[in-house]
């Protein structure tokens, strides 16, 4: 939402999002395949010093939204409900494909904004090994950009380099269904470069967060996940709290 490479010193922001999300799970030659859309909405407010003068301003709209595709590779067959219920927990190997759109707020006369005006993709594999009531998770993929020709002042070009991500999960189940888990994401790179001048805004940061599930039917759940940056050399130098409602249709 705040792009963490602009040059700008001193900022503060506090702003509330909501989204809607919506999923489908199917099969694609014989292997359980999934599509994810996501397209937040958030307001608030942000304050920083530029040029050595305090500026704020309200935001509130789109933000980008991001379409996922999934696939398991190895150990996920397509299955129905009542066989995927019967059928063991085993390893499973999977890949994904992150697309970001350029169609949240964006005014390329403002250095802040809620959109990116670029595209994203990010290309991912993952492994999820189950362990009793234990699960353990992990995942590599990195972030690719197009380039914002529409870059503050509104006539600049801005380009970003790849970025790295890797994380891992560990988490316990209950009897009653519900779940907690605790999450570390390591991720480098993403230095960018403004009409072909590279700023030092390489990250190499570290966050680490925890969630709580707690089933309320058969086809509901309400999630508690918090994140902190533990380890922070550029942008992401911050705390999220969300309260997430999952609804789960046949």
């Amino acid at each position: 939402m705040v792009d963490p490479t602009v040059p700008v010193q001193d900022v503060e922001a506090e702003f509330s999002t909501t989204l809607i999300a919506g999923g489908y799970t199917f099969a694609l030659w014989g292997r359980q395949a999934r599509v994810l859309a996501l397209q937040p909405y958030a307001w608030g407010s942000v304050s920083s010093e530029i040029g050595g003068q305090q500026q704020s301003r309200a935001l509130k709209g789109l933000l980008d939204p991001r379409v996922k595709f999934s696939v398991g590779l190895v150990g996920a067959p397509a299955l129905t409900p009542e066989e995927f219920a019967r059928t063991p927990r085993r390893t499973v190997i999977g890949a994904s494909l992150t697309v970001i759109a350029p169609t949240g707020e964006y005014d390329s006369t403002r250095l802040i904004n809620l959109g990116f005006n670029r595209w994203a993709f990010k290309p991912e594999i993952g492994i999820w090994h189950p362990m009793g009531r234990w699960t353990l998770e992990g995942s590599a993929g990195i972030w690719f950009y197009t380039t914002n020709d529409s870059y503050f002042p509104g006539t600049a070009k801005r380009t970003q380099d790849p970025f790295l991500g890797l994380q891992a999960h560990v988490s316990y189940t209950f009897d009653n269904g519900a779940w907690i888990g605790l999450d570390g994401t390591w991720f480098s790179g993403g230095k960018t470069h403004v009409n072909e001048t590279a700023a030092s805004d390489r990250q190499n940061n570290t966050r680490l967060g925890a969630t709580l599930s707690l089933p309320m039917s058969r086809e509901q759940s309400l999630k508690f996940i918090y994140s902190t940056g533990v380890a922070t050399r550029r942008g992401a130098d911050f705390d999220t709290f969300v309260v997430l409602w999952q609804l789960v249709m046949p």
